[in-house]
């Protein structure tokens, strides 16, 4: 386990009053919880613009009946073939599909990715969740 290292912050009364009711909100039981995810969001930040390898998702909703729509969401996944790790495909209804792309590698080729499919005629939302691969304490 890692040492513990103890320090101060100083807040104006205000700000911590509305920081106290965020993380009472975000169902956080101490603010030193919520303070270390803070600061592993913000590393995390700094790895997806350093480029470093990575790790996310990317979820996007399509309409199933635009016509070659699929050819082209599966010519772009074989073009990043090398980031990504797994997809699955989910019916949502009649007309509108679900697929949620797993990726790990460099940062700028995940986010070409994404960028490339959300701009697909015919995919109806996408979105890009991004996380670590694990480096961050």
């Amino acid at each position: 386990m890692a040492e513990i290292v103890r320090f101060g912050v100083s807040l104006e009364n205000t700000l911590l009053k509305q920081f106290d009711r965020l993380i009472k909100e975000q169902s956080y039981t101490n603010r030193s919880e919520a303070i270390r995810d803070l600061i592993r969001q913000e590393l995390l930040k700094k790895e997806w613009t350093e480029d470093q390898e990575v790790a996310g998702a990317i979820t996007y909703i399509y309409d199933h009946h635009q016509r070659d729509l699929l050819n082209r969401i599966i010519d772009v996944q074989h073009d990043f073939h090398e980031v990504i790790k797994s997809t699955q495909h989910i019916h949502l209804d009649h007309n509108n599909c679900l697929e949620i792309v797993a990726v790990k590698g460099n940062s700028t080729l995940i986010s070409n990715l994404s960028n490339t499919l959300k701009a697909l005629k015919g995919v109806r939302h996408g979105s890009l969740s991004i996380s670590g691969i694990g480096q961050i304490a």
